[in-house]
């Protein structure tokens, strides 16, 4: 015997079999949309390409210190390897672009420091990976259950690679995702899934024969079109790199404490970028505003106070000094800068004092 149940039918055993798997999917897209993604895409899970480009790259050590890039290797291109049983992958994205400060105001004025956009509210995780659960929900509600498991940059997945794939844009020549009508400045997140849905067709590139991002790179990381050097990336720098910058990158991040966006800043498709509605993605703190001087006073308390629940706790209390020492080092010189560094030149971490001579040196020769 069986029964009609929304777009399937229920077996006497109590399984699912679906009848229309495109309106299903056509559903999910929807869903998606109602839980604040500006949108779904499905992709199949043959990253072949991406594989050996993802060899390449690990076999010209560009991962630097990001050992886990090298430790997972191939399985980032496999998600049925990871998940085994994953059939699709449902490729989500979410607009992150805060109503803040301007970017190129803050770059311009070195006295303030610049933090990633990404990173001026709170931590995206939690709210992708419940958003990501909540449409998962919603499908079993629909279909009864099934196979699936939720990720969003938490897990050896190629996240733009399988975005790309899922028809949600191409990748640009600074390796991120690119949009026609947003731009760049978006989160993503997938759920691996054992439901055979319809897959989606990439699209066209249409960076055509634009350099700009290769152009404007402070550190020139971007070493070829759609090929980065994370050694020289300042995000790596800022956030990935545990220990000491290299000295002659130093001058090269100017005011930048955590993250870089120029690459987005000065890519013409990031015209279309929206800002998002979402609360927890607005400024906190003023960090759209704040100085270098006054981020440097914080005491380990109120950092840990004031970035909880934000991306930048992560890297702890010593690199955000670190970051920020080179960024005062960089600074013009006057008596609140040099009186800032004199004041932690005898920080307890060696990661900390080692900066702020730095620092303090290249205002001595001022």
């Amino acid at each position: 015997m069986q029964r009609q149940v929304g777009l399937g039918i229920i077996d006497g055993m109590g399984q699912t079999e679906i009848s229309d798997w495109a309106a299903l999917a056509a559903r999910i897209k929807g869903w998606g949309r109602e839980l604040g993604f500006d949108a779904v895409g499905i992709s199949g899970t043959d990253l072949g390409a991406a594989q050996r480009g993802l060899a390449d790259w690990l076999a010209a050590e560009f991962h630097g210190e990001m050992d886990y890039m090298a430790r997972h290797g191939a399985t980032r291109a496999r998600p049925a390897e990871l998940v085994p049983g994953t059939l699709r992958v449902i490729s989500a994205r979410m607009n992150y672009q805060p109503r803040a400060a301007a970017a190129g105001e803050n770059l311009a004025d070195a006295t303030r420091a610049y933090v990633s956009r990404y990173a001026l509210g709170r931590d995206y995780h939690k709210l992708i990976r419940d958003r990501l659960r909540k449409l998962a929900s919603r499908i079993e509600t629909a279909i009864g259950s099934f196979g699936n498991r939720v990720f969003t940059d938490s897990a050896p997945l190629l996240e733009v690679e399988i975005a790309r794939h899922a028809g949600l844009g191409w990748r640009g020549k600074h390796t991120l995702l690119l949009t026609r009508d947003a731009g760049s400045m978006f989160f993503l997140g997938e759920i691996c899934t054992d439901l055979p849905l319809p897959l989606d067709e990439p699209i066209g590139e249409h960076c055509g024969t634009c350099t700009r991002c290769i152009e404007v790179c402070p550190t020139q990381a971007i070493v070829a079109p759609y090929r980065l050097d994370a050694r020289r990336c300042i995000s790596y720098l800022t956030i990935e790199l545990k220990g000491s910058i290299p000295p002659e990158l130093r001058p090269l991040i100017g005011n930048r404490v955590y993250g870089c966006d120029d690459c987005q800043l000065y890519c013409p498709w990031n015209r279309y970028a929206r800002v998002s509605p979402e609360a927890d993605f607005a400024v906190r703190h003023g960090l759209d505003r704040a100085t270098l001087v006054e981020l440097f006073a914080w005491s380990q308390a109120e950092f840990e106070t004031r970035m909880a629940g934000s991306a930048i706790l992560r890297i702890g209390y010593q690199r955000w000094l670190r970051n920020l020492a080179v960024g005062l080092g960089n600074a013009p010189t006057s008596e609140s800068v040099v009186g800032a560094l004199q004041a932690r030149a005898g920080d307890p971490e060696e990661l900390v004092r080692e900066h702020v001579a730095w620092a303090l040196s290249r205002h001595s020769h001022q």
